[in-house]
């Protein structure tokens, strides 16, 4: 790696203020290769960004962990690749007979691994358990200007779940009941909120009702996150005091919503 510019890991090392033999960082983990051969567990389509998504698993042993509700083993590489979605004349995302996306160019890759030791270089503020995160382009180059300090903010309140957004996802836990019509008060559909403002008198709750195929969570500022919102499953809060509430996804902070309360 020499002759190359400054590389993300002295950027980390700053920001957490690390010693100059710290490891710290994207670097330590490897392009995986072979990542084609791994367990697929998820696709996605994110209509926020037409984009379509798949997330894979490096073993069977990690999706075995998830069922049982254990911590994934170490050595467990989670990929996700990201693809254009294919679009229309108007810009639209084409989908097909099932009205999923269809998969265009690829864009990049992103991955977390976990190895015995990673992340004691790290706070307590924002380390993530074991895991290291990366992004690469698909012919293997580290991208050095990525944001990884924001893979550790978006992925720590999810240490319950061995700090993986998508655990729900690899153990098979996929609600696939549609609501009710008139269940919710705002819907989450295509990585939106609806109606992204919403007014309501005091002492009156509101639920929201997650029908995507991604999971979601509603975190109102000042109030506890909700549980990560499989498709179909709910979440329902009470607002006591006038005001105006400002929120948005915990895993998607580009949806956002308000509750005004009066």
């Amino acid at each position: 790696m020499s002759g190359r510019t400054p590389r993300i890991v002295a950027t980390l090392l700053v920001l957490v203020g690390l010693t100059a033999t710290s490891t710290a960082g994207p670097d330590k983990i490897a392009f995986p290769a072979n990542w084609k051969t791994f367990v697929l567990y998820n696709v996605v389509d994110r209509h926020d960004t037409k984009q379509y998504r798949e997330l894979y698993a490096s073993s069977q042993e990690a999706v075995d962990a998830a069922k049982a509700g254990k911590p994934l083993p170490q050595g467990t590489i989670l990929v996700l690749v990201q693809y254009k979605a294919q679009v229309d004349a108007q810009g639209n995302p084409v989908v097909d007979a099932r009205g999923r996306f269809v998969k265009g160019d690829p864009i990049a890759m992103t991955v977390m691994e976990k190895r015995a030791g990673w992340g004691t270089e790290y706070p307590a503020e924002w380390r993530n358990g074991e895991w290291e995160y990366a992004a690469f382009a698909l012919d293997g180059k580290l991208n050095t200007q990525a944001n990884y300090k924001a893979c550790f903010e978006c992925h720590k309140p999810h240490e319950a779940l061995d700090f993986v957004i998508s655990y729900s996802q690899i153990a098979g836990r996929m609600a696939a009941a549609t609501p009710a019509a008139g269940a919710a008060d705002v819907t989450i559909k295509g990585f939106s909120f609806g109606p992204a403002a919403l007014a309501v008198a005091p002492g009156k709750s509101v639920t929201w009702v997650n029908t995507d195929d991604s999971p979601h969570q509603v975190a109102v500022k000042g109030l506890p996150r909700s549980e990560m919102l499989l498709k179909g499953q709910s979440h329902t809060q009470a607002f006591p005091s006038a005001g105006t509430y400002e929120y948005a996804c915990g895993l998607h902070p580009a949806m956002k919503g308000t509750v005004e309360v009066k």
